[in-house]
């Protein structure tokens, strides 16, 4: 007697199931925007622990995993962030034993290049921007202007040290010293992870830790990238029976519910857009 539509299905249940138990994973991280510990309420566009958690532990969690995949897109920030980013990437790739590779994108430069030597392989589209291994930091005064509109500046501190660099103050040598002091304690660090992780394929070239930054055949040629190819790519040639799934960062929670920035963030929300912009206008963005 012939198996009705149902009866057909029902038996190749049992199949379509064991074959999705079995299939392979290679689970991608968007890490995309400026790097900072102030994520905003209501917008996008910037990266920080808090922020990835998440994504990062969900790309791990896969049962049948092959690989992680970075998706690199980012100007930098704030060094500390990307210190914690990259180290969780690297203790969850040690607790599931599983390769991390990292993609550049458009840029990958300062706080993101830290983030792509997260990766144990790193790749780079030939006109990416990678590199930017270098500190800066950046203000404003404001001392002359408030003078010039009768504006009178109190300021009152425990401590010789606590107004170091006010921007309501006029700037002094031994403050700027302090500053350039601690820019290169941190390149120092900077350069010390870079070694660590590329050791063995960085170039000797004196231009490599000064700042500058490169395009994808030069960073291949200084030893900063493994090769030139996209995620797709690459995946493919060294998982081509994997599947790949996305995990992104988690929005914020005005943004989940469709809100824009409220009246009294509206300043707020400005500056932010400002600071990002200027984050990526350093590379042409």
């Amino acid at each position: 007697m012939p198996m009705s539509v149902t009866e057909k299905l029902a038996a190749r249940l049992p199949m379509i199931a064991d074959r999705g138990d079995k299939t392979d994973v290679v689970a991608v991280v968007k890490l995309h925007g400026v790097i900072t510990p102030h994520s905003t309420p209501f917008g996008r566009g910037t990266l920080n622990i808090s922020a990835v958690e998440s994504a990062l532990t969900r790309a791990f969690a896969h049962d049948r995993l092959k690989a992680v995949a970075l998706l690199i897109n980012s100007p930098g920030g704030a060094p500390t962030q990307s210190g914690l980013i990259a180290e969780r990437i690297r203790e969850l790739a040690a607790e599931k034993k599983v390769p991390v590779l990292a993609f550049c994108e458009d840029v990958a430069a300062s706080g993101g290049y830290w983030l792509a030597c997260a990766g144990d392989e790193i790749y780079a589209h030939r006109t990416s921007m990678v590199g930017s291994i270098g500190v800066v930091s950046g203000g404003f005064g404001f001392n002359e202007l408030i003078e010039r509109f009768g504006v009178e500046r109190r300021l009152y501190t425990a401590g010789e040290n606590k107004r170091r660099l006010d921007p309501f103050s006029p700037e002094k040598p031994e403050d700027v010293a302090w500053l350039k002091a601690m820019h290169e304690q941190l390149h120092e660090l900077f350069t010390e992870w870079v070694r660590e992780r590329r050791e063995g394929k960085l170039g000797d070239d004196p231009d490599l830790f000064s700042g500058d930054v490169w395009l994808g055949a030069k960073a291949l040629e200084l030893g900063l990238i493994d090769g030139i190819g996209t995620l797709r790519d690459v995946v493919k040639q060294r998982f081509p029976e994997a599947e790949i799934t996305v995990a992104e960062p988690k929005k914020p929670l005005l943004a989940r519910l469709g809100l824009g920035a409220p009246a009294a963030s509206a300043v707020s929300a400005m500056v932010a857009v400002a600071e990002q912009r200027s984050a990526w206008s350093r590379f042409g963005l």
